[in-house]
């Protein structure tokens, strides 16, 4: 308790008011030998994590509670006690005032872990029952309950005023001193002896009976949980048994080939299935959907309907055509953006003159061997851990690392080269969105998983002969692991981001939650452009064929004029006419006025199209009203580019991915090219590629551990331990968004320049 005292003058914490993040010393009970140790804690976003000392959060965290399952206890003054899945916390504050600090903030990233973790969890909560008789006997309960709470209230407040008055007597009557006095104030205190005995057992009463009707409701209860429970468990057991049946049916058409020629296993499937309507009548799948169908509105009996519809205007204005704003936007003959007044060239022209000569990039990597994997022995110990805590074979993987996957984002560059000739702002806020959407289109096949960087690693690639621009990635960080970006392009703009991955297997599902801005800035006119990821879904884990959608909104921001563009990404639904990985989206200036109306899908293309009036529309299915936006035909901002030949065998890849991992001279010692693990599995020698793997990280747990001694030794000393830092980036705090994040420092190009790489670690 000595060095309690003794740490209290130190034990300081910092927070926002009102924030679930808090960081300070606090003690923590070790073991009955040592007792309480003086740690360094820190809260944020749901997680309590603690550390010996400040230094330590750059390179090792010595244990984490997650506070969305954690309860949280007070035993004294100034002790906080965690228990969260087996594991407990003992903690102890300085001071009462201290403690209660800790504990608020506690409790309020309590509180916001659950409701995200309510808000991201895709699993249905209970149900409402449905039939009107369920209804009719629950609302009677409750009424019943109702009363009989009154009831107790009633008598509580009889109780009250007969015990004040017979207390009144009671005193009256020590206080006489005449009998025949006496006499009458001992009958008023029998009467009002007897009012209080029979409140006190209509209370009584009114008690028991509450008691038994809520005893009885809660059996029922439980019994119908129970039954729920069973039927989902059911479900879950059909829905599994159904998946191997697809793969078995899938493994049966490709034995057959010869009866299906022509057709791709989903299309043969899609021409033989149908659905049965509530009448027991076929209708076709929505792939199949009749011109009735198509002159229908859906919108108002959609969930989740699209919160504005848009019109198709003529020239004439005359013939118009109501449909939802995605059919609308695609009804009519998408044109390219030139075709109205003072409009740019094309996206695919650049300079209107002959392109200068490319070097010739590789076109195929070996293919993919066949390896059988047993999924679920190594998948079922993962359920709940981050992704990247895990130890992965490089049968998940494709010959990638996630800084060469970061710089696949530049597929589509000629939108931005584009962008930065235009004249109106918000034509380029629309070329931006579609240059944000386009760096999903690679991943609708891509299911494989890529390298996990090494602290330290980079990766360059450098386009300014063919496409003029020049980009730099490196892993700065490795727990959490962060990848910071920076793009430079000759064409009129930058784009820099830093990208933190996290990443949850749930069981039938993996979420994917890059964390992080992403900044444009356009040379010219100077429009800074902020935007963040949406959340990548991986479905069918356990079984089934691997599929991945995109979900969420993208709000983008042009901190110069404040104009903006908010884009949602639609999850796929079974049960939805909607086409599936459906993009929509208005951008609106400044004022918050809408100008265009964006519509596509992620996986193929963009359009946007023109407002030219704006009203006020009909209620949907929950009472919201619509805008109804008159609009000029749409003009096509994006098409994505088709997959090379052969691409089902080389994992999928696009003929920019098919270049990024080719060999190149000159470049870092770091950089992902020169990764031997990846190379070996990139030749088809996975057996190799695992060893390495396997050596690579032992190395780097090795450095992690001679740092972490190194801190310790410096503590003892009582000298500062300067942290790891990555090479060529640096933390800034941004003067726009006000957020502290890894941006190029400079260098990295002058030391390609001089071969000058001694500052580089060893990583490989």
């Amino acid at each position: 308790m000595s060095e309690l005292g003794k740490g209290s003058a130190s034990c300081s914490s910092s927070a926002a008011p009102g924030s679930d993040s808090h960081r300070g010393w606090l003690f923590k009970w070790t073991n009955y030998l040592k007792g309480y140790q003086r740690r360094w804690f820190v809260l944020s976003n749901g997680l309590l994590s603690y550390y010996r000392t400040q230094a330590e959060m750059a390179h090792t965290c010595r244990g984490t509670i997650n506070l969305a399952t954690a309860h949280i206890d007070t035993e004294d003054a100034c002790n906080i006690v965690l228990s969260s899945g087996g594991r407990t916390y003992h903690l102890k504050a300085s001071t009462e005032v201290e403690r209660q600090r800790w504990v608020t903030a506690l409790e309020l990233a309590k509180a916001k872990a659950i409701r995200m973790m309510n808000e991201q969890s895709d699993d249905s909560g209970d149900e409402e029952p449905t039939s009107q008789s369920e209804r009719t006997e629950l609302q009677g309960a409750l009424k019943i309950l109702v009363g009989k709470l009154d009831d107790l209230s009633t008598c509580n407040d009889l109780i009250a005023k007969h015990g004040a008055a017979l207390q009144r007597s009671l005193s009256e009557l020590e206080a006489l001193r005449v009998p025949l006095e006496g006499g009458e104030k001992i009958k008023a205190v029998n009467e009002r002896a007897t009012l209080f005995r029979i409140t006190s057992n209509a209370m009584i009463n009114a008690c028991r009976d509450f008691l038994h009707l809520a005893e009885t409701h809660s059996r029922r209860w439980q019994r119908a949980l129970q039954y729920e429970r069973e039927q989902r468990t059911h479900l879950e057991e059909t829905i599994e048994q159904l998946a191997k049946q697809h793969n078995s049916l899938e493994r049966a058409w490709r034995e057959a080939p010869t009866a299906t020629q022509g057709q791709t296993p989903g299309s043969c499937m899609l021409s033989t299935f149908v659905l049965l309507g509530s009448d027991g009548s076929e209708r076709p799948l929505k792939e199949e959907a009749s011109d009735e169908d198509e002159e229908t509105e859906y919108f108002d009996a959609m969930e989740d309907s699209p919160a504005f519809i848009t019109v198709t205007a003529s020239q004439s204005s005359q013939h118009r055509r109501s449909q939802s704003h995605l059919s609308g936007a695609s009804g009519s003959h998408a044109t390219d953006w030139n075709q109205e007044q003072h409009m740019t060239p094309p996206y695919n022209d650049l300079s209107g003159r002959e392109p200068p000569p490319r070097r010739q990039r590789r076109t195929r990597v070996p293919d993919k061997p066949n390896y059988s994997l047993n999924l679920w022995s190594i998948m079922k110990n993962c359920i709940g851990k981050e992704l990247s805590k895990i130890p992965m074979p490089v049968n998940f993987n494709e010959p990638l690392s996630m800084l060469q996957r970061l710089t696949e984002d530049l597929e589509y560059h000629e939108l931005l080269d584009k962008a930065a000739r235009c004249d109106s702002s918000l034509e380029q806020m629309c070329l931006v969105a579609a240059f944000s959407v386009s760096s999903y289109s690679t991943t609708v096949h891509r299911t494989a998983k890529p390298f996990n960087p090494l602290l330290g690693e980079t990766y360059e690639l450098d386009r300014r002969e063919d496409f003029g621009y020049r980009s730099l990635c490196e892993q700065v960080s490795h727990h959490p692991p962060a990848a910071a970006h920076h793009v430079i392009s000759q064409r009129g703009w930058t784009l820099w981001q830093e990208i933190t991955i996290a990443s949850k297997f749930r069981g039938k599902y993996l979420s994917i939650m890059p964390l992080g801005a992403i900044h444009l800035q356009f040379h010219s006119s100077g429009n800074h452009y902020v935007w963040r990821k949406v959340t990548s879904t991986v479905h069918n884990i356990i079984v089934g064929k691997l599929w991945i959608d995109q979900s969420g909104d993208i709000e983008i921001v042009n901190h110069r004029s404040q104009e903006t563009c908010q884009l949602k990404f639609s999850p796929y639904s079974y049960f939805s006419r909607d086409v599936p990985r459906k993009v929509t989206g208005v951008v609106a200036d400044g004022g918050r006025q809408a100008h265009y109306i964006l519509s596509g899908t992620w996986d193929d293309k963009m359009e946007s199209a023109k407002i030219v009036h704006s009203s006020r529309g009909g209620s949907g299915s929950e009472g919201k009203q619509k805008t109804v936006y008159q609009t000029l035909p749409p003009k096509l901002l994006w098409k994505k580019y088709s997959l090379p030949e052969n691409a089902e065998n080389m994992y999928h890849f696009s003929a920019l991915a098919l270049t990024l991992n080719e060999p190149e001279e000159g470049v870092a010692l770091s950089d992902s090219r020169l990764r031997p693990d990846q190379r070996l599995m990139e030749e088809g020698r996975w057996d190799e590629a695992n060893s390495e793997k396997q050596r690579l990280e032992e190395k780097q747990r090795a450095v992690r551990r001679r740092r972490e001694a190194e801190a310790s030794e410096a503590l003892d000393e009582g000298r500062e331990f300067e942290a790891y830092q990555p090479l060529w980036f640096q933390q800034r705090r941004n003067s726009v968004t006000g957020e502290t994040s890894f941006v190029y420092k400079g260098g990295y190009w002058e030391a390609k320049e001089r071969q000058d790489w001694g500052p580089c670690p060893d990583i490989f």
